[in-house]
Order: C-alpha cells, then sequence, then structure tokens
C-alpha cells in the first residue's frame, strides 16, 4: 500500500489532481470528493463485491469521463455495457463514456474483487458535461448499494436492487492506506508511448502522438481500422477492443472501451457498417473469422456471429482482412494457421506439396518444425463467409495485406532471422500476391530458393525485421508518390518504410525508404483515415507500451487525389495476366488454347499465370502438346505443369524432352527454371530409375561447374541426388572458390547426403569446414545448431573405418584449410541510396584501400569488370569512374543498376520464329546472324540467322544484378567507393 500523505500535501493533490467542476467552490469541491467505498468493514481475503449507483442525468450529454480505481481488480459497467477493467489500483483508469449515458435514468455497476489481504476499497469519479453548459458529478459514497453477490442481470438498468444494503464508506480521497491517487487517469510515469522527439520522419511530415495507452487497464494494441464516421477501431492484443475519435491532440483525443464480447484480434474492417474481425486467441467462440454489427442502431456492438473457425493461434495465426476490387474479402494467415475447412475444389491454388528433392533439417530451435504446405495463405470469402477459396500460400508470417490503385494485392512476408548465415535465409519481403501464387515457405532448411519456376519470387526484399500492418497511401493528403507508396512496419527495428512500387510488366518492382524511425517504437498497425487523410499508426504487441499516432504532410507540395502510375504496357501486361487468371481453378474448353502460347512469355508473371490456367485443366487434353513442344520457354513450362500434373508414367518422355533442350544457350533463368522441371520430374513423378539417371547425367554432369553461381547450386543439387561421377570433387573445388558464407554452406549441405565415393581427404576437407563455421562463422540463433546437424548427418553416411581414421578432425581437434576466411561473407543489408547517401562525404578522407579492394572482391565485381589491368571483360572497363563519376552516381550505379544502361551494355529481347525468345547482349552482328551472350557469365556464344527474328527490342533491365553489395557493410561500401575512385592507386584514397 501507498504511504499516507501529509493533510497539507494532500490538499495539494487533491486540487491538482480533481476535475477543475470539483475547484469551483469550496462546498462543491466537498461535495464532489470520492469516498472509498466496500461491501464490508472489515473487507474480507479473496472477497467479491458488487456495487449500483442509479442516477438522473437531467440534459443530454455532451461529454463524461469516469476516473476509478479499486483495491485490487475491477469491471466497470455503465448501462449494462462494460467500460473499464483494472487490476491496478495504484492507477486509476480514465475513459470516456459520454456515448454510454442518456438523459433520464443511468447506472454505474461495478463488480470489485480483493486479493488474500483484509484491505479492500472502489473509489470512482464521473464527471459529466451537459449540452445546456452544466455539469454533473457522481462519485463513490455511502448512497452507493453493494452486496457479495445477485441474481443475473444484476449489472443492467431496472435490477430490482432494493434488497441489497447500504455500501461502507471507508474515507475520503487521501485516506490511509491508499493515499493520495491522481484522478487524471493518465497512465503513470514509465508508462507513457514513445514521445515525439524520439521519433524521426522524413521533411515534409509530422508525428503526433495521440493517445498513451494504460497498459494496465487497455493492453497492447496490434490492429487497428477506421469506421465510416473518421474514428479507429483497436484491438488489443491479449483483450478487448476500443474506440478511438482523434482530436486535435491528446487533450481532445477520445478513447473509449466497447464492452461487444470480442477481442484478440489481429485483422479488423468495417465493410459498411459491419465489422468483421479475425480472433487470434481464445476470446469469444476462439479463433475465427467473425462479423459484429450495431443492431439497434445506438452507435454500440451487440451482435457478435462466428462466419468461420480458423485452426490457428498466436503471432503466427489468423489475420488481417481486405475487400478487394472483386467485392470479395480476402483473409490472410501466418504458417501456424490451417487453412478453412470445406474450401473450393476451383480455388485458385491447390496441389501444393513440399517438392524438395533431397533431405532437409528442421530448424535448430524447433521453430515450426512438421509445419507442412501450404504455409502462411491468403483465403478469399464471401460477406457471409459461406464459401472459401485459397487464393495464394507459401507464406511464413505476413500480418497484413492491401491493394494498391491497379487493384493489385501485396503482402509484407516475415523472414527467420534465426537463419540469418545459411543458404537458406530469405530476408523479410514485399510479394505480390496474385491468383495460384506460390511462395515457397517450408520448414527448417527447406525453402525454397526464390528463382524456383513453380513459385514467384519477392517485388522487393526489404531485409533483417518482423513485418506488422501495410497499408497503402491510396486516400492520404500527402504527395502523389506518397499516395502510391505502400506503407509497410516492422516492429522489430521500429521503422515505417514508403515502398514506392513501379509497374514491371505485369508485375511490379521497386524501393524503399524510411518515412517513421524512432526508439522505441514497435509499430503494430497502420491505417490511412478517409475522414482526414492523415495516416495512423499504433505501437504495442507483446504487452510492451502501446500508443496512438498521426503522421501528416506539412510540405509544399501538392496533395490532390493522385491515380495509378500511367503504363500503358504495363497496364495490358496485367490486363492479360487477368485473363489467364480467370481460367484459374475451373475447366473451360477455351483455357489450353488461350494460354498456351502465353508459356513463352519472358514475363514471369504471365508464363506463371499461363502453366496454372493449363494445369487446372484435364491433364489428357494438353499432356501431348507438352510434349511436342518446341519453344524453349514454354516446353520447360508445359514440362513443368506435365511433372506437377501428369502420371508417372510419362517421366521418361519429360526427362528425355528436357534432355532436348539446348541448356549451353539459355540464359541463367531459362536453365534454372529447366533445372527445376528435372527435379520435379524426379519429386513427382516417382524418383530414380537407372536409366533415366544416366541420361540425365549424360546432359547435366558436363555443365558443371559452369559460370552461374545459381546454375551451379542447381546442377550441384542434382547431380548428388544422381550420385554423378566426380561430384564431390568438383562440388569440394567450389566450395574452396566460394565468396560468401552462404555459399560454402549449400556446398557442404548438399554433399552430407551422399554416403559413396569420399576419400579420406575429401573427408577431412569437409568436416575441417564444419570445425571452421562451427569456432568462426557466425549467423542467426540456428546457425551453429544447423552446423551440428549437418555433421551429424554426414556422420550417418561414413563407414565405421573412416570414422575411426578422421576421428580427430570428425571431433574439431585437428582441420585442413579449406577456405580463406577473411573473402566470405553473408546477408548484411538490403542497402538503399537513403542509407549511404548522407555518408558519402566520408569517402573523400580516411578509406582504406585493402578493405576496399576486399570489398571489391567480395562483391563480385571482378567477374565482368576489369579494374587497374585486371578482371572480366562482360561490363566496362572501370579504372577510370572516379574520373568521370561522382560517388554518388557510383552507389547509384551499385544499387541501382539498371537506372543508367549504356547502349554498349544494353541487354536485347530476340523473338524468333522458331518460338524461341532470347535475351542478352549482342556481341556479334552481321548481314546473316546475330551472336548474342545470354548470361554475364556464359563462356559461348548463341548464333540466331537474322531472317529468323520476328521481333527486336531492347530490354528494360541490367545485365548486372542487383544486390551484390548486400553482403557487405556500411563502412565496406564506403571503402569500396573510395577504392573505385583510385583508379587502383593506393597513393590516390584521398588520404
Amino acid at each position: 500500500m501507498l504511504k499516507p500523505l501529509s493533510p497539507v500535501l494532500l490538499m495539494r493533490c487533491l486540487l491538482l489532481c480533481l476535475p477543475l467542476s470539483f475547484a469551483a467552490s469550496a462546498t462543491a469541491a466537498e461535495a464532489g470528493v470520492p469516498e472509498w467505498i466496500w461491501a464490508t468493514r472489515p473487507a474480507q481475503p479473496n472477497q467479491t463485491a458488487l456495487f449500483r449507483k442509479t442516477f438522473d442525468v437531467t440534459a443530454p450529454v455532451k461529454s463524461a469521463r469516469l476516473v476509478i480505481s479499486c483495491d485490487n481488480e475491477l469491471v466497470a459497467f455503465l448501462n449494462g455495457r462494460r467500460v473499464a477493467r483494472s487490476d491496478q489500483w495504484q492507477q486509476p483508469v480514465g475513459v470516456n463514456v459520454g456515448q454510454r449515458l442518456r438523459e433520464g435514468e443511468n447506472v454505474l455497476v461495478v463488480r470489485g474483487a480483493n486479493d488474500a489481504s483484509n484491505t479492500a476499497g472502489l473509489l470512482a469519479v464521473l464527471t459529466l458535461e451537459l449540452e445546456d453548459g452544466q455539469t454533473q458529478t457522481v462519485v463513490t459514497d455511502a448512497t452507493w448499494k453493494a452486496t457479495a453477490e445477485a441474481d443475473r442481470g444484476w449489472q443492467r438498468a431496472g435490477f430490482d436492487d432494493s434488497g441489497w444494503s447500504s455500501a461502507v464508506a471507508l474515507g475520503k480521497l487521501g485516506a490511509a492506506p491508499w493515499g493520495a491517487l491522481a484522478l487524471d487517469g493518465s497512465p503513470p510515469p514509465g508508462e507513457q508511448a514513445t514521445s515525439t522527439s524520439d521519433i524521426q520522419t522524413l521533411d515534409g511530415f509530422r508525428v503526433e502522438l495521440l493517445y498513451s495507452v494504460p497498459k494496465d487497464d487497455q493492453g497492447s494494441w496490434v490492429s487497428m481500422t477506421p469506421d465510416s464516421k473518421g474514428r479507429l477501431i483497436c484491438s488489443d492484443q491479449y483483450g478487448g477492443l476500443f474506440r478511438i475519435t482523434p482530436g486535435a491532440d491528446q487533450a481532445s483525443t477520445r478513447v473509449e472501451p466497447l464492452s461487444v464480447e470480442i477481442g484478440q484480434s489481429q485483422g479488423m474492417l468495417f465493410v459498411g457498417d459491419d465489422l468483421y474481425v479475425t480472433v487470434n486467441g481464445d476470446a469469444a467462440e476462439g479463433s475465427g473469422f467473425y462479423r459484429v454489427r450495431d443492431t439497434d442502431g445506438d452507435d454500440q456492438f451487440d451482435e457478435v456471429k462466428l462466419l468461420k473457425r480458423l485452426r490457428g493461434g498466436g503471432e503466427h495465426g489468423p489475420h488481417a482482412i481486405r475487400q478487394g476490387p472483386d467485392g470479395a474479402l480476402y483473409v490472410i494467415a501466418g504458417n501456424h494457421t490451417q487453412p478453412p475447412d470445406a474450401l473450393a475444389d476451383d480455388s485458385p491454388h491447390r496441389n501444393f506439396a513440399e517438392d524438395l528433392l533431397l533431405k532437409r533439417n528442421p530448424d535448430g530451435g524447433g521453430h515450426a518444425t512438421g509445419i507442412m504446405a501450404p504455409a502462411g495463405w491468403i483465403a478469399r470469402t464471401d460477406a457471409e463467409g459461406e464459401s472459401w477459396e485459397l487464393f495464394c500460400a507459401g507464406f511464413r508470417n505476413p500480418y497484413d495485406m492491401d491493394f494498391n490503385m491497379d487493384g493489385e494485392l501485396f503482402t509484407y512476408d516475415a523472414d527467420m532471422e534465426w537463419d540469418t548465415g545459411a543458404p537458406w535465409y530469405r530476408p523479410t519481403r514485399i510479394n505480390h500476391a496474385v491468383s495460384g501464387g506460390e511462395f515457397g515457405w517450408r520448414y527448417g532448411t527447406g525453402k525454397w530458393p526464390e528463382y524456383y519456376a513453380d513459385s514467384l519470387g519477392a517485388v522487393v526484399d526489404i531485409g533483417l525485421g518482423s513485418p506488422t500492418g501495410i497499408a497503402f497511401g491510396t486516400g492520404a493528403k500527402f504527395p502523389a508518390r506518397y499516395q502510391r507508396a505502400l506503407f509497410i512496419l516492422d516492429w522489430t527495428y521500429g521503422k515505417i518504410y514508403a515502398v514506392h512500387l513501379r509497374p514491371d510488366g505485369a508485375s511490379y518492382t521497386g524501393s524503399f525508404e524510411t518515412l517513421v524511425a524512432g526508439r522505441p517504437l514497435p509499430v503494430t498497425d497502420v491505417a490511412i483515415n478517409p475522414a482526414d487523410g492523415a495516416l495512423y499508426f499504433t505501437i504495442g504487441g507483446r504487452r510492451t507500451q502501446s500508443g496512438l499516432y498521426r503522421v501528416t504532410y506539412t510540405g509544399s507540395e501538392p496533395t490532390d487525389a493522385a491515380g495509378p502510375v500511367e503504363d500503358e504496357a504495363a497496364s495490358q501486361a496485367r490486363a492479360l495476366r487477368h485473363n489467364l487468371e480467370s481460367f484459374h481453378g475451373r475447366t473451360d474448353p477455351a483455357a489450353v488454347e488461350t494460354a498456351w502460347p502465353h508459356l513463352n512469355s519472358t514475363d514471369r508473371y504471365i508464363r506463371y499465370a499461363a502453366r496454372i490456367a493449363v494445369e487446372h485443366q484435364p491433364v489428357d487434353s494438353w499432356q501431348e502438346k507438352a510434349l511436342a513442344e518446341t519453344r524453349t520457354i514454354a516446353s520447360t513450362q508445359a514440362l513443368l505443369a506435365l511433372t506437377r500434373c501428369g502420371p508417372e508414367s510419362l517421366q521418361s518422355e519429360v526427362l528425355a524432352k528436357l534432355n532436348g533442350l539446348p541448356l549451353t544457350r539459355m540464359n541463367e533463368q531459362q536453365t534454372l527454371e529447366a533445372l527445376r522441371a528435372y527435379q520435379l520430374a524426379f519429386i513427382r513423378m516417382g524418383g530414380k530409375t537407372s536409366a533415366d539417371v544416366t541420361s540425365v547425367v549424360e546432359k547435366l554432369n558436363p555443365l558443371y561447374p559452369g559460370e552461374s553461381l545459381l546454375v551451379n547450386r542447381e546442377l550441384c543439387r542434382m547431380l548428388v541426388y544422381l550420385e554423378a561421377p566426380a561430384v564431390i570433387e568438383r562440388s569440394l573445388q567450389m566450395l574452396q572458390d566460394a565468396r560468401t558464407q552462404q555459399d560454402q554452406m549449400f556446398y557442404v549441405f548438399v554433399l552430407r547426403n551422399l554416403s559413396e565415393g569420399w576419400t579420406l581427404d575429401q573427408r577431412r576437407a569437409f568436416f575441417s569446414w564444419l570445425n571452421l563455421a562451427e569456432e568462426k562463422y557466425q549467423g542467426g540463433n540456428s546457425f551453429t545448431k544447423f552446423v551440428q546437424q549437418i555433421r551429424r548427418d554426414a556422420l550417418e553416411t561414413m563407414p565405421d573405418e573412416q570414422r575411426q581414421a578422421l576421428e580427430e578432425v570428425i571431433e574439431g581437434r585437428s582441420s585442413v584449410e579449406v577456405v580463406q576466411l577473411e573473402t566470405t561473407r553473408q546477408y548484411v543489408h538490403n542497402w538503399q541510396m537513403e542509407d549511404l547517401a548522407p555518408l558519402l562525404d566520408q569517402v573523400e578522407t580516411g578509406r582504406s584501400f585493402e578493405r576496399g579492394k576486399l570489398a571489391y572482391d567480395a562483391a563480385q565485381c571482378g567477374k565482368c569488370h576489369r579494374f587497374a589491368g585486371d578482371g572480366g571483360a562482360t561490363g566496362p572497363d572501370i579504372t577510370g569512374v572516379g574520373n568521370r563519376f561522382s560517388p554518388e552516381y557510383l552507389l547509384e550505379a551499385l544499387i541501382v543498376p539498371e537506372k543508367v544502361i549504356s547502349d554498349q551494355y544494353q541487354n536485347t529481347v530476340l523473338a524468333t520464329g522458331d518460338g524461341e525468345v532470347i535475351v542478352g547482349r549482342i556481341i556479334e552482328e552481321n548481314d546473316d546472324v546475330i551472336r548474342i551472350r545470354t548470361s554475364p557469365f556464359a563462356t559461348e556464344l548463341t548464333e540466331i540467322r537474322k531472317d529468323n527474328i520476328e521481333q527486336r527490342q531492347p530490354a528494360s533491365s541490367s545485365e548486372m544484378p542487383t544486390g551484390l553489395i548486400n553482403v557487405l557493410t556500411q563502412e565496406e561500401i564506403l571503402d569500396m567507393i573510395a577504392y573505385l575512385r583510385s583508379g587502383g592507386n593506393p597513393q590516390d584514397m584521398g588520404n
């Protein structure tokens, strides 16, 4: 209990803490001072007491505020609706309750509960401002009724409490043992949301704190949605719903708890006046999709209906709800939530499986082990929640989603930060969620690379983080660039990013910048309020301090309503994709004929949509067409479809067709897609047979190793599976040559599957790398555990004599040198211009030539470019870039290589009369033929007769890959730019 205050100090506290109406005169103050009351004197340990106060209101109510405390717990109801709860008596709860009151008779009731002590008390002040200008006050005193138990309905107006006793008055505010409490209902020190002085935002934007959430009473807010009146509904992660009427500032912002029996929501959406809620926990009837309504027009919800039970919960449970341009309601869920029961047979996403060629390991910490495809999902349903379709899946744990101005759906998917440093790590990323889309999350080490042909990758990689709410800026009173932006929240790093998407064929690509950042700022949800065009966001989650903030634009740029980006080619590509998607999930005689030509598209999203349309038709209507296809891209896609849908009896024919592909002429992407089709032919069509293994090894073995890092990975995976000759020797050489920690680990991880063909020296090198990795390499929480799993798996495949001969190296007591440690790298950050541009003045002085050269090598620049007389010839000689370009230009070329592409290094798209589509750099051209390099690492050119070329146009992408510097630290990038500017002269580093 608090120590009682002195009478003088107590009076000062009273004058400061009581509402202004109390201080009007000594008489009024005396009359308005609340008393501590209880049902009995003394209180009994673990006692429950019920209290009622009936009072008349003489005029319509303009506003009202209840401040209440109970030693030790309380739940308060006003006219039958719950308005407050608390188990922290030291901090009175303050709530706005004007909408709960009516002219005439009203009743305020409280259930109080004591702990094991003999001290208990209830104290409350209800202050009303009436529309006629008068004020009215209701306080706890001996006029209240009290009892230990009552019949059903005791909290409602009209209940007969004539048999109850009068409450016992224990002393006025300030009495021992409670002392003076602040009656303004504000959170105590330490329970204030992060001050705006600790929050940064872009020039021209303003962040305001509107409300600090009383944590013990109102919890930690994680979900938010605006209603049609410009108010916001927020949900406590572990409790109920609250309605907020934003004001001009904190003082005028009104917050009221909603007495409706639903909460624990991580997704809400108004459709008209109906509130749809995903419950994620044990509230109401459990996790599920609900509709909440106000059926009597009193602006209070009174009907809760479960539309669909959902099996899942927790932080990877059911999340956001959005309404699509088709009028359907879209629901998103994390990978610990099973898809809704009774999914429609015509769902766009189906025929999913794990589809892993080699054995995987579970997460080292046991996270999500055994959770199988489809993993995280998006489903769509109708307003009654009756019919459900699985729209797309393969996510880890996306919390939210939204549609852009083009009507396209996007989500922000989570990473597994424990996987950093390992080759299967995938950063948080923005996914374009399209019909039938598969995004490849599989538990443990099984996550698919984003280039797999039967999946879709990211449109923007963000990096390490913990995704929460997202919203497009549609309707915001912001400059046009930000009206079109996707605002995404990162809970871990306390940031709101503005992602700027730009059309790219039938999909998008983009970049991002930080709009808001703070510490601590555990951002949970975001919404554009159509009533004022402001961006609102909440912080909280996991019982941390919550707050509500508003972001407005105060700059000079126009904020007139903007439309989508006008790009006719992209608009046509999206329309084509939508037409193909219209065949998803249904049988249509026109589907194959319509989709087949587009299997050959160079646009990944179009050929993906075309393949899904074909797969949803009876296999016997297109399998012969697939086996007869001669166009390279189309043949790969058709065979991919056949591996996923066709009978196992076709395996040999499929593999023979794949063996006929011109792999040496194909670019990196086409080769990767063909190798994925090979994998699926074995995974889904019956495994290995000796004749087929021999033919495939003969086809693929000569290609390994090649120049492409990714193609080498997939060739290694295939040849280890097929137990190809000399694959161990070549893969260990790839391990030795690898420049990143992830690449090295990939080869060790794949080689662990082989039991035969090892020499003692090869085994020694293998275990030496494991010793090196376990001792010196760094990664996420599971990195070392993954290394230990690899060691255990390899030991299981070793004969006893090899184990005995290599005992010392297996146990880590000795090793041989396998790789040079200083050349290894792991993912650091997805660098953006805004991260580094402010630091470029540091390039001019004090940089390290040696570190710059190491960074240059780690970013693999020398593979394509000559610098100071050394390097490849694929790209231009860059020795003199420091004399021609500023540090800003060099940084932009590293981060956004496609922004400026020299005519000399422009890729070209060629479409031939044979149906081939070839993309690459034209190296030679005469009157008869064109010789084109299809990959920057290709060792031979592809020759095409000019009379066979039907279409020729520039490619929009750069031959230089993006993200090469994401394995470098901030300081290393600055050193590298200084190194480039030196022209290879250590004396010209600006020192």
